[in-house]
This record gives structure tokens, C-alpha cells and sequence, in this order.
């Protein structure tokens, strides 16, 4: 378990206490109560801590998917010497370009893109991997002069990134297994009034329908007897003054459209294609990158023999992508110290990349003198 030991301020867990029930009472111990139960205490893996890696502040470009991200940050990059970090949970996934909306090479117009195609499809992926591998790409971007720009729509990476992860308690594969079937059985709606009476805070954050994260709430409870919202604020670190996030924010049904002008451009691209290449891989299409918006409704319809018109998945895909854009601006309504730049079909994008860089110059302190355009 990982709690804040009141020896010396050290991350550490009770060594005397390894059964579940002497467990909850060390961490009522240390936490609720307050104080020491006066036992050993020994190190353990901390987490992910915020990174810090330099006290120039790090640049996001956030927003809903289709909004403009990607496009902003090339203009940026062009003006500013700098480099683009992918900040996307799905970019990651090689051979998944067109339905993740990854730019291609010719879009990227001789910029430089990192962490975006570094994992397999079948390969695991989670935000302190991500953190791992977006340190040492920031170190060596910076150690070139570059500005690093980070980009993407996962607001998890961004918090992760700027401060720190929790990840104390270690899984239990067969508790979540009881939980999951628990779901099954009785629907997610029981499994999230459980966690309301144990965990209101966590609850509130979470939709019913998030199950991976409530079922983690559950497991963290079941196994320290303590909230894991309690045990998040023991290791939350207050937003340090070194990031600038920069979110792009469309009218509402203007974003819609674009969606599903999009959705529309990676059918006729070869989206289908690129599945069924994915599902003839000996690993096939791995549980987390099938999480990608589309890829699994594209899949069941290949492996369903596409009985349904080819229309009504574009239509359900447009309509899943709509929704996860909804999700993505109530996620990034957290940051307290997002800046939203409105846009629509008039703005210029050289134009909005000028006045990102004039409104935040300290993000700019190590890039090399801008180049003219």
C-alpha cells in the first residue's frame, strides 16, 4: 500500500501489516487517523511522480477530438523551433494511422512527431508507460533546443504528465474478475451505487458506464478499507506553475460536422482495410487498442459477415465519436488553468499559432530564434 510515511515524509507501506484486514487498519492508522501506528515502515514503488525535466513551462495543445489540435501544433512547431509530442492514448498503436487520425508524413510537413506508432496493437499501453517514454523523448528534445509542444486529447496524460500519478495499490486480477461478472449480472448502474456509498467523491466523477475505473475504485476500497480518493489526495501534488495548457474550442454542432466529415474521409481512405489487416495479424487487434473509437464496430462487422450496410456503421461510428468528443470537453473542464481559444470556419490557423506564442512566450525560453516563414 502506498500512503505518506510519517517518518522522514517517506512513500513507504507497514511491513507488519500484510493481510488484507491488518492492512485497512494501517492505513486508518496512518491516514484517518492522522498518526504512526508505530510499526516498520519500508520504501515501495512511489508511482509516477510529476515530471521535471525543466522549469521552462510545458506547452499542451488540448481539445475534442477533431477539433484542430494537430494542425495548431505544426504551426506552432514551424514558428517556434519545436517539436510535437503525441499526448493520444491511440497514436501509440502502429498500424492504426487512419482511424486514430495520426497525420501523415506529408500532413507533418517536415516537422518532427514523436510517441505516436511505438507500440504494437496486441501490446499493453497505460499512462505511467506513457510518462516513462514522454520523459526521456522531453530530455532529448530539449537537450536539441528544441520546444517540446505536447499535443492530444487524453486528459489523463496531461495530468499525469504535469502532476504525477497514483498507482499504490496493485491489482487483484480476481477481484476485478468477481466485480466485472458482478456487472454483468446486475448491470453497471449496481456497481456504481456500491461505490456512492463507500466513495461519494469518486462516484460523482465517475459515469456509471466507466467501468474499468469504477471497478478500480471498488478494488482500491475492498483492499485498504479507505477511499481511494483519500489516498489520491495523500499523493496528489498541487498543479505546479510549469505547464500551459491551450485548449482549441469549436461551436458545438460545428464540431459535429466535422466529425462526421471526418469519420466519412478515413472510410474512404482505407479505414476498413486498415482492420482488416489489424484482425489478420497472428495477435490480432489487442483489448486496449480496440478501444479506439470505431475499430471494434469495424470489426464486429467484418467478423458479423457485413450484413449491415456499410452506412449505418459510418452513421454509429459518427454518433460514438460525437459522444466520446462530449466526454473528452468534460474531462478537460477539470483544469482550472485551461485557456480556450474559440474557433470556427474563419479562423487562421498561422493567425491563432501567432497568438498562442505572443500570449505564452515563457513556453518558448529554449526553442532556437523562430523561423521565418
Amino acid at each position: 500500500m502506498v500512503v505518506r510515511s510519517p517518518r522522514g515524509g517517506m512513500i513507504a507501506r507497514c511491513v507488519a501489516h500484510r493481510q488484507t484486514r491488518q492492512r485497512r487498519r494501517c492505513l486508518r492508522c496512518c491516514l484517518a487517523l492522522g498518526r504512526s501506528c508505530r510499526l516498520p515502515w519500508a520504501a515501495v514503488s512511489p508511482g509516477v511522480p510529476p515530471m521535471q525535466t525543466s522549469r521552462t513551462p510545458r506547452l499542451f495543445i488540448v481539445g475534442p477530438t477533431a477539433s484542430g489540435k494537430g494542425r495548431l501544433a505544426v504551426e506552432i512547431a514551424r514558428r517556434t523551433g519545436g517539436e510535437i509530442l503525441s499526448c493520444d492514448s491511440m497514436k501509440v498503436y502502429r498500424g492504426m494511422e487512419i482511424g486514430t487520425a495520426t497525420p501523415p508524413a506529408e500532413a507533418r510537413a517536415g516537422q518532427r512527431f514523436h510517441l505516436v506508432g511505438i507500440r504494437e496493437p496486441h501490446e499493453p499501453m497505460s499512462a505511467a508507460i506513457y510518462c516513462r517514454l514522454a520523459e526521456a523523448c522531453e530530455r532529448e528534445v530539449r537537450a536539441r533546443g528544441a520546444v517540446p509542444i505536447y499535443c492530444g486529447g487524453t486528459a489523463l496524460y496531461v495530468r499525469a504528465l504535469t502532476e504525477g500519478l497514483f498507482e499504490g495499490v496493485q491489482a487483484d486480477p480476481a477481484l476485478r474478475a468477481r466485480l466485472r461478472e458482478q456487472a454483468q449480472r446486475e448491470g453497471p448502474a449496481a456497481l456504481h451505487a456500491r461505490l456512492a456509498a463507500l466513495d461519494p467523491e469518486t462516484a460523482r466523477r465517475l459515469h456509471p458506464n466507466d467501468l474499468r475505473r469504477v471497478i478500480r475504485a471498488l478494488e482500491v476500497h475492498e483492499r485498504t478499507g479507505v477511499p481511494i480518493s483519500r489516498l489520491q489526495r495523500q499523493w496528489a501534488r498541487t498543479p505546479r506553475p510549469d505547464r500551459v495548457l491551450v485548449g482549441i474550442r469549436w461551436p458545438r454542432e460545428l464540431l459535429y460536422e466535422r466529425i462526421d466529415r471526418r469519420v466519412e474521409r478515413m472510410i474512404e481512405a482505407g479505414w476498413i482495410e486498415e482492420v482488416e489487416r489489424l484482425l489478420a495479424r497472428p495477435e490480432g487487434l489487442g483489448p486496449q487498442a480496440a478501444q479506439a473509437i470505431g475499430y471494434r464496430t469495424i470489426a464486429d462487422w467484418i467478423r458479423g459477415g457485413r450484413r449491415e450496410p456499410l452506412e449505418q456503421i459510418v452513421a454509429r461510428i459518427q454518433r460514438d465519436t460525437r459522444r466520446f468528443s462530449r466526454r473528452q470537453r468534460t474531462f478537460f473542464a477539470h483544469f482550472p488553468d485551461l485557456h480556450w481559444y474559440d474557433v470556427g470556419p474563419e479562423t487562421s490557423w498561422p493567425a491563432l499559432a501567432e497568438r498562442v506564442i505572443r500570449d505564452w512566450p515563457r513556453a518558448f525560453e529554449r526553442a532556437p530564434s523562430p523561423a521565418r516563414s
